[in-house]
């Protein structure tokens, strides 16, 4: 070996041990201590206010017809009966669900996760 080649390491003997990781003490598998993780990091937004919103189809019409909507006026949807209905929070898709009735108020079950990039 050169002198170029060599590298000093440091002295392991002197070295006080690393403490162990927490999962390594619980049992737990890397993958549940990388989520609790994620869990924590997120505890600084927890208080963010968000929009959610449940769409049950949209309709396209003209300002005239607009105008011509009354208390009773029927207006036909883009969604057939019982096709899920799409879940937005703060404008982006995030999820797809049902309708359900809550005691007396309506509800949405999300019956499916939408990732970024698939819609």
């Amino acid at each position: 070996m050169t002198p170029a080649d060599e590298v000093d390491l440091p002295d392991l003997a002197n070295e006080e041990p690393r403490a162990a990781q927490p999962a390594l003490l619980t049992g737990e598998t890397q993958r549940e201590a990388e989520q609790r993780r994620s869990a924590q990091d997120l505890e600084a937004v927890f208080d963010v206010p968000v929009t959610v919103s449940a769409v049950l189809g949209k309709s396209a019409m003209e300002v005239s017809e607009l105008l011509k909507l009354g208390k009773g006026t029927v207006v036909e949807l883009d969604r057939k009966v019982g096709e899920a209905i799409d879940i937005y929070v703060n404008d982006r898709l995030v999820a797809r669900g049902e309708v359900v009735l809550v005691e007396e108020r309506l509800g949405v079950t999300m019956t499916e996760i939408i990732k970024a990039g698939q819609s």
